[in-house]
């Protein structure tokens, strides 16, 4: 779907491409009131919208739905660009374009977060934003937190929780053979094979114990009974079940 020519009854292989001369021409026109001239710079800058949906191609999103959405971005790009920046229309425009999709993409994942955390985070990416465009650098969380006057620990709290899920099978490498994915960089602690071979000695142990002591070790620590518990099924005492227990558990260690 990403890759098709036609998105939205756009054809995308013969969308127009303006000159920064042309354009800058266009921005002085439409700030003098010329719509004409607006929907121009936004008809000639298509392909940037095109050029961003194509990073979210692995998300099987529906190419049409992002191109629109795409297309908000652009057109407050638009409407918002200051010439006196003196900086590139796409330098600017490609980053809205980029964060209106994320947000859509957000809002619309199927892992939920509340709408105040949403409230706080996207508050903190819009400090962040006209923090870097007054100071021309990336502010700290700390700075963010005090133009929001929200704690740190929150805005990195909804920060977080806004974050796009990653596939476990998303590749994060390729050298021309086989990718590297997400999945192969995690490591699991429960299933090593230190674990699974522990795992065989508890149970060749526990099948050279003799019934009760394999009892009152299967009811103490798989039910999670307490000794009196174990006591009462079995018809013994509390005493008899702690020094049974011990005796097991001491030939375990032993035979591990």
């Amino acid at each position: 779907m990403i890759n098709k020519v036609e998105i939205c009854g756009v054809n995308t292989s013969k969308l127009p491409v303006l000159s920064n001369e042309v354009m800058v021409g266009l921005f002085r026109d439409m700030q003098a009131g010329d719509k004409s001239a607006r929907e121009k710079l936004i008809s000639g800058n298509l392909r940037l919208v095109l050029s961003v949906i194509h990073r979210f191609h692995n998300r099987g999103e529906n190419a049409d739905d992002l191109f629109q959405v795409g297309c908000i971005g652009l057109i407050k790009a638009t409407d918002n660009f200051d010439l006196s920046h003196n900086v590139r229309f796409s330098t600017y425009a490609v980053p809205m374009i980029i964060g209106e999709i994320r947000r859509y993409l957000r809002d619309n994942n199927s892992i939920r977060v509340s709408r105040s955390l949403r409230d706080i985070a996207y508050k903190a990416l819009q400090i962040r934003e006209a923090l870097v465009n007054k100071n021309g650098k990336d502010p700290t969380l700390e700075e963010i937190a005090k133009e929001a006057d929200i704690a740190v620990e929150d805005i990195m709290f909804a920060l977080d929780a806004i974050q796009e899920p990653v596939s476990l099978f998303e590749p994060v490498y390729h050298d021309g053979g086989d990718p590297i994915f997400v999945m192969d960089q995690i490591g699991d602690e429960k299933n090593n094979d230190g674990q699974w071979l522990e795992l065989l000695n508890i149970n060749e142990g526990l099948s050279r114990l003799g019934e009760r002591e394999k009892k009152i070790i299967d009811l103490r620590f798989f039910a999670g009974k307490t000794q009196m518990e174990v006591a009462e099924e079995i018809g013994i005492s509390q005493a008899q079940v702690s020094r049974l227990e011990k005796g097991a558990l001491l030939y375990l260690k032993k035979y591990m």
